[in-house]
């Protein structure tokens, strides 16, 4: 659906200029498609994101750092 919704603005984005919109009505709807846009990217990136740290029994995460027992430091 969202993927869909980008694909879309993107072609009102791309024809707006030729439909013969009245300059001001122009400027609204493309900072509006734009802002949804954005808001749209940043949910579908975050929801690959999720996707990818899932480990596939609830638990979410990343192995980023290693716990050691032992003293790195003497």
């Amino acid at each position: 659906m969202k993927e869909t919704l980008v694909f879309t603005f993107g072609i009102l984005l791309t024809i707006i200029p030729l439909l013969g919109v009245p300059e001001q009505w122009r400027q609204y709807t493309v900072v509006g498609m734009g802002f949804l846009l954005i808001i749209i990217g940043y949910l579908l990136r975050r929801k690959l994101y999720l996707e990818r740290i899932d480990k596939g029994n609830g638990d979410r995460g990343e192995d980023s750092f290693m716990e050691t027992t032992e003293s790195l430091f003497e």
